[in-house]
């Protein structure tokens, strides 16, 4: 196992000035972990593992394997193993032949090829479907034979670049889970690149949030969901509320509101967030942790419903408050009474637990 280190890495593909599609990343993948890089299309997440993989050299920075500067090292000199979106296999092989193909270019013994393909195959649940052709086979089944390829040669590093965009949310379920096994057995170093959240928390040790080629925070699932660093990542990682509140008192940790309703809360702020009393904060609070109150309750923000979604676990109620970055709250209660429904006047509480002060 080893560390991937990236010092300052950017790339650009234009000289015209324009903006770099990765900008100034400078990050550590420890050895054994499963990173994930996240965030919209077009953030610059994939370009960042290609230039891992070395499929696309820096405008500017350096790669580190552990103690190996790789930044200019051909994709074949690295040792990393590949996972593709569309799995790129060969049709015209067998499963087991798509396997080996790794071994045979690096002329690996026919004894030892068989040993480690049936090892891989075992190992991503495939037993006895080495001689099948790959369109026989299901979608999370290739993908499974995508994995064993890119394992069986033993990678220093494992790169996955949206692997699971092909496949149904079920399927996307499972085989998340299957990739995270594996991974986990095989103590190979991780770098995962997905779109979707919930894949990203589910999946990873620790997670880069990027937004136009930028990291916005790195941080374990809960970090990230619970204490986002900006408005962004409060917004992308999952439902989010966001009101600008004015500030009444700041301290180092804590920032006091006042709140539409006419209350006042107290919410935990990062260290060194700047604020002051006269200020506006940006308060993130999920969903989950607003209150569905009586409108009559005292200090209670009132709104009207102006949507109602039942998804199973949960129903989310959407109140206009007629204030704050977006001028509504979202609520996902998992007990609504069947009388709340649009055009209702409703109460909302913010616990003070809950709310988290984001930069811009």
């Amino acid at each position: 196992m080893i560390d991937v280190k990236l010092e300052s890495v950017s790339k650009r593909f234009t000289r015209s000035g324009e903006a770099a599609a990765v900008d100034d990343v400078t990050l550590t993948i420890a050895a054994g972990e499963f990173f994930t890089l996240l965030g919209p299309s077009g953030c610059g997440k994939t370009t960042t593992l290609r230039m891992v993989a070395g499929f696309y050299f820096p405008t500017a920075g350096h790669i580190h394997f552990g103690e190996q500067d790789v930044t200019r090292l051909a994709p074949n000199k690295r040792d990393t193993g590949m996972v593709f979106q569309n799995y790129a296999l060969f049709p015209h092989m067998s499963v087991a032949q798509n396997v080996a193909y790794g071994l045979k270019v690096r002329k690996v013994s026919r004894a030892d090829t068989a040993r480690r393909v049936a090892q891989a195959l075992t190992e991503v649940h495939l037993d006895g479907y080495g001689t099948r052709r790959i369109d026989e086979l299901s979608g999370g089944q290739q993908q499974r034979v995508a994995l064993a390829r890119a394992l069986v040669i033993r990678p220093r590093t494992l790169l996955l670049d949206e692997p699971l965009s092909n496949l149904d949310a079920k399927l996307r379920e499972e085989t998340r889970t299957e990739i995270r096994r594996i991974q986990r057995e095989s103590g190979t170093t991780s770098l995962y690149v997905t779109h979707d959240q919930a894949e990203a928390m589910a999946m990873s040790d620790r997670i880069a949030v990027m937004r136009s080629g930028q990291v916005q925070q790195i941080g374990t699932p809960r970090e990230v969901y619970h204490e986002p660093a900006n408005a962004f990542v409060a917004r992308f990682i999952g439902r989010s509320n966001v009101l600008s509140l004015p500030v009444t008192s700041a301290e180092a940790t804590r920032v006091g509101v006042a709140l539409p309703g006419g209350g006042r809360v107290t919410a935990t702020a990062p260290d060194g967030h700047g604020l002051g009393e006269g200020d506006t904060a940006l308060v993130a609070a999920r969903p989950e942790h607003v209150v569905l109150v009586s409108p009559e309750e005292p200090d209670a923000i009132r709104g009207t419903v102006t949507g109602v979604e039942f998804t199973g676990m949960a129903t989310h109620v959407t109140v206009d408050i007629g204030a704050g970055a977006d001028g509504d709250v979202t609520v996902a209660a998992v007990d609504v009474p069947d009388r709340v429904d649009v055009g209702d006047r409703v109460g909302l509480r913010l616990p003070a637990e809950r709310l988290w002060v984001v930069r811009p």
